[in-house]
C-alpha cells in the first residue's frame, strides 16, 4: 500500500508502480470530533465516492490542546509537545487501521498552525525548534510501521520568517524516524509549500492552498508555477473552494461555493498538471451537528453534507485520468487556438495518444490543428456532472479546428477529448 514519486517525478504511485490519484477530503477534525463508529461511517461514505486520502489534524485547530476527543482524551500531556498521550495516539492508531481496511490513506497534520503561530485561532504557542523536532521524532516512530500515512507537515500558516526552522524542524524530525512515508507542507492561503521548502530533503510534493475568497479564483496558475519549479516535485491543490463554504465569508452578499466551483477548481488544476486535487465542504471539515456551535455559515450537518453534489462527482475526474495513459500527461496550452480568460478560461493536458480540453462554460472552443499529431481522431464530449462520454464523430485532422459543447453558460462545463484512431 506504500505510495512512492513516479520515475518522472510528476505524479504519485503504487509501490507496484501503477498510477495513484491523490483525491482526497478534508476531515481535519475526525480525531477530535469523532468516535469509532462515526469515523466508519465518515470513511464507507467518502470511499464510496471514490476518494482515497483523508487529510485530518492530530493536534485540532479547534482547542484541540484542552478540549478532548469523543474518548475524553488529549492529545499532550500538560499541552507539552515533548509528553504525548499514548492513549490519545493509540486512537489514532485505530483509525489508521480502519482506514487501511478500506484502501485509504490519512494525510497527518502534525499540528494546526495556531500552536505555532497564532496570527488567527485559539492556540495557545506551544512549539519551538527544540521540542517540535523531538515532537516529530516521536511521531515518525510511533507510526513508521502504518503502510497507509502521508505526512502532512503545516496546517494552514506561512512556512516563512520566524516559523520556518520550527516547521522545517518538526519535518526534520519526523523523517528522521520515517524516511519511507510522503511528506508535504500545508500552507496558508494563496500561498504554495514551494514558496519556503521546495528544496528540502523532506518535502516530497508540493501543495497549494487556493483557499475560499472568491469564486473563479485562477488556481491553475499556482499548479502552473509549481509545475515548472526544479527540481520537479508533483503538485496539487489540498485546500480549494469548499462546497457549502460562503464564498468570502460573506454569505449574504456573496452566496455558498456550489457544485459547479468544485469541478471548476478541480478540472482546472489537474489539467494544469497536478497529481490529484482535495476536495471540501464546509460542514464535514468541522463535523457539525446539532449540537455543536458552528464555525462559520452552516446549512447542514456533517451527516447530511456528505451527499452533496459535488462530493459524488469528483469520482469521475479519477476515472477520467485514470482511464487514459497516465504518466505521459502534460498540460499543453498550445492545443488552443482562441485562449479565454476569467471564468470561461479552459485547461488543456495532453498524453501521447488523447488530448482534452475543459471548458467550464461549454460552449465554443477553437482548436490549433498543428498541434494535433494524428491524422484521424476519435472525438467525444464527456460530462463532469455524469461521467458519461458522448461521441462527437470521427474526425480527420483538417476538420479538427472547431467544436461546440451541448451546452453552455455557468453550470454546463464539458470535457472535450480527441483521442488518436487505432492504427491511424
Amino acid at each position: 500500500m506504500k505510495l512512492n514519486v513516479s520515475e518522472n517525478r510528476r505524479f504519485l504511485q503504487n509501490e507496484d508502480g501503477t498510477p495513484f490519484f491523490y483525491l482526497a477530503d478534508t476531515g481535519w477534525e475526525q480525531f477530535h470530533r469523532l468516535t469509532l463508529k462515526e469515523i466508519e461511517f465518515y470513511l464507507d461514505a467518502r470511499k464510496a465516492q471514490g476518494f482515497n486520502v483523508i487529510q485530518a489534524v492530530l493536534i485540532s485547530e479547534m482547542d484541540g490542546l484542552r478540549i478532548p476527543n469523543a474518548y475524553g482524551q488529549i492529545p499532550l500531556i500538560g499541552m507539552s509537545p515533548e509528553k504525548p498521550n499514548p492513549e490519545y495516539f493509540d486512537f489514532v492508531e485505530q483509525v489508521l487501521k480502519l482506514a487501511e481496511k478500506r484502501e485509504m490513506f490519512l494525510a497527518l497534520v502534525p499540528t494546526w498552525g495556531d500552536k505555532i503561530d497564532r496570527v488567527f485561532g485559539i492556540g495557545p504557542v506551544i512549539f519551538n525548534e527544540i521540542n517540535a523536532f523531538s515532537y516529530g521524532k516521536w511521531l515518525g516512530k510511533m507510526f513508521r510501521d502504518n503502510p497507509n500515512i502521508i505526512w502532512m507537515n503545516g496546517g494552514d500558516r506561512s512556512g516563512g520568517g520566524n516559523n520556518f526552522a520550527v516547521w522545517d524542524a518538526l519535518g526534520k524530525g519526523i523523517k528522521s524516524e520515517d524516511p519511507n512515508h510522503l511528506m508535504t507542507f500545508h500552507p496558508l492561503g494563496d500561498a504554495s509549500s514551494s514558496m519556503w521548502f521546495h528544496e528540502a530533503e523532506w518535502l516530497d510534493f508540493n501543495v497549494c492552498q487556493s483557499g475560499h475568497s472568491m469564486r473563479n479564483y485562477p488556481n491553475h496558475m499556482m499548479i502552473s508555477y509549481d509545475y515548472l519549479r526544479q527540481p520537479v516535485k508533483p503538485c496539487l491543490d489540498s485546500e480549494p473552494r469548499y462546497e457549502e463554504h460562503a464564498v468570502n465569508w460573506k454569505p449574504e452578499q456573496n452566496g455558498v461555493f456550489n457544485d459547479y466551483d468544485v469541478r471548476q477548481a478541480a478540472y482546472w488544476t489537474v489539467f494544469a498538471g497536478a497529481c490529484g486535487h482535495t476536495y471540501g465542504t464546509h460542514p464535514v471539515w468541522q463535523f457539525y451537528d446539532d449540537n455543536r456551535e458552528p464555525i462559520g455559515f452552516v446549512r447542514y450537518t456533517w451527516k447530511e453534507a456528505l451527499n452533496l453534489k459535488g462530493s459524488s462527482q469528483l469520482i469521475h475526474l479519477k476515472n477520467l485520468m485514470l482511464s487514459h495513459s497516465y504518466f505521459d500527461r502534460i498540460p499543453d496550452q498550445s492545443i488552443l487556438n482562441a485562449p479565454k480568460v476569467g471564468e470561461e478560461h479552459i485547461r488543456c493536458t495532453r498524453g501521447n495518444d488523447y488530448l482534452m480540453c475543459y471548458l467550464p462554460s461549454g460552449g465554443d472552443v477553437e482548436l490549433n490543428t498543428e498541434r494535433i499529431p494524428w491524422q484521424t481522431v476519435n472525438a467525444n464530449w464527456f460530462n463532469p456532472r455524469t461521467g458519461q462520454t458522448e461521441m462527437i464523430g470521427v474526425f480527420g485532422k483538417e476538420n479538427c479546428g472547431s467544436f461546440t459543447a451541448f451546452s453552455s453558460g455557468i453550470g454546463n462545463d464539458w470535457v472535450l477529448i480527441l483521442e488518436r484512431e487505432k492504427g491511424k
